[in-house]
């Protein structure tokens, strides 16, 4: 009896992949890990195992749809379906579809919007399809805002269609740029391709409408706060003492994802193993990326020790549209250990609490946080206005504007 493939969703770069090995479009690559190629599926380990067995693996949507089978080892794709939800679904279509339906037109790659001298060179240029090139990290403008305005300057133009193609980044521009115009290529067969030479114009005032829409200023974009450090740091005090101020100014909503308040709620039920720990921080991230992504303020205030998950965090509010700003509250060990209201840390140094941080679990200091803040000796307003002055300073929340309350 053979033995099921097990099943695994993949990162969205690696979704936007299948869904171009499927269609064709990446022709004539047809499956992952080919020699050279940019087009890799990474599978978690256990998956790995389970799949090596089997010899395949069975990759689902975000939500459960199985959309294809993929030899392992070898990496051959074999369809089972292709997506179908998410806005804008049926603009994309495949080279063959593109082929059959647009023939004759000649074919324009875009990857941002366009403004007023590009659309000038378009409207002499004949029937148009306008690919919009969207996919995970490429353009700058969200794929439903890119595909929006695409279709914005597709109204301005004589006779012009939009097709959206899920091109993702590879993070590297070479072969990046090799994939994007074998991609041109393989939808355009015969007809001609337009290049859109770069222009400094502004955008048609119903395009620049929508960029500004889906790029506000940093004033205006959701926003999570994201306090680490050891226990007894200060980032709980300073996290509650920042929020105060945010609701005294009476300007943004704001959450509070405190550590202690999500582990009762939202987490309940979990351990304080590592791996239930990075779990926890997690689900805080995923949280608080939904809020950013409304525009919303999230304020977080967990340990948050290992790099890898404070990045995971930081991808998920960045995907959402929202910006993360972190505070290191970097208190050293030894103050927060004199501290110590909790007891926490003569239990870590007994014995009686494994894997506690600072003590026998590691934690990585960030490399990347916007702000750096040690309270030893300080009082919270004076370190607070740390925090308060790089917030300003980055353009995400001022809370001295005159006429508003002072910091």
């Amino acid at each position: 009896m053979s033995t099921p493939p097990p099943q695994h969703c993949p990162t969205p770069r690696e979704l936007d992949d299948l869904e171009l090995l499927t269609s064709g479009a990446l022709a004539p690559t047809v499956g992952f890990g080919e020699p050279g190629s940019p087009i890799t599926l990474t599978l978690p380990a256990t998956v790995a195992t389970a799949a090596e067995a089997a010899g395949e693996v069975e990759i689902v949507d975000p939500e459960g749809l199985p959309l294809a089978r993929v030899t392992v080892p070898g990496g051959v794709v074999t369809a089972l379906t292709h997506a179908q939800y998410g806005p804008f679904r049926r603009l994309y279509l495949s080279p063959a579809q593109v082929r059959d339906q647009y023939a004759g037109r000649a074919v324009v790659p875009v990857v941002d919007a366009l403004t007023e001298d590009e659309l000038l060179v378009l409207r002499s240029a004949g029937p148009l399809v306008l690919l919009a090139l969207v996919g995970h990290g490429t353009p700058e403008l969200s794929t439903t805002a890119l595909i929006r305005a695409t279709l914005a300057a597709a109204d301005l133009l004589p006779d012009a269609v939009v097709v959206a193609v899920p091109l993702a980044s590879h993070d590297d521009a070479d072969a990046d740029h090799e994939l994007g115009v074998r991609v041109v290529a393989n939808y355009a067969g015969d007809d001609q391709t337009i290049g859109v030479p770069d222009s400094t114009s502004p955008c048609p005032p119903s395009i620049q409408a929508i960029v500004d829409q889906d790029l506000p200023a940093p004033a205006d974009q959701g926003l999570v706060l994201f306090f680490t450090g050891l226990s007894g740091s200060g980032k709980s005090t300073l996290a509650r003492a920042l929020m105060d101020k945010v609701l005294e100014q009476g300007t943004r909503s704001v959450t509070s994802l405190d550590g202690d308040v999500v582990r009762r709620h939202l987490s309940a039920g979990l351990t304080f193993s590592k791996e239930d720990r990075e779990t926890n921080i997690r689900r805080i991230g995923w949280v608080a990326a939904e809020i950013s992504r409304h525009g919303g303020l999230a304020v977080c205030s967990p340990i948050a020790p290992f790099d890898a998950t404070r990045q995971q965090v930081r991808a998920m509010v960045e995907d959402a549209g929202g910006a993360f700003f972190l505070v290191h509250v970097a208190t050293p060990l030894e103050e927060c250990e004199r501290r110590d209201r909790k007891g926490l840390y003569a239990k870590a140094r007994s014995g009686e609490i494994p894997e506690f941080t600072g003590i026998s679990s590691p934690y990585e200091e960030p490399e990347d946080a916007d702000v750096r803040v040690d309270t030893t000796g300080r009082t919270i307003e004076d370190a607070l206005d740390d925090v308060l002055g790089a917030l300003a300073e980055a353009g995400y929340l001022d809370l001295a504007i005159p006429g508003r309350i002072p910091s």
